[in-house]
């Protein structure tokens, strides 16, 4: 998939676990490992605003585009 999940990457810069995300934003952490591992179909702006806020970061921090190699 071209887009890429960077959300382990800025929790561990963040020490932060993912069960402390997802309380600290109000989602499950399995919606949130869904997330993380790039399963999921779409994110709605609310929570990644809520991760950005959490974490301090930006959106483009958290989901990076890289080109299919096909």
């Amino acid at each position: 998939m071209p887009i890429v999940v960077n959300l382990d990457i800025l929790l561990a810069k963040r020490g932060m676990k993912s069960y402390e995300l997802a309380e600290a934003i109000g989602i499950t952490t399995a919606n949130l490992s869904i997330l993380k591992t790039g399963k999921a179909k779409a994110i709605r702006f609310s929570t990644l605003e809520a991760i950005c806020k959490a974490l301090e970061c930006q959106p483009s921090d958290i989901l990076e585009y890289v080109e299919d190699e096909s």
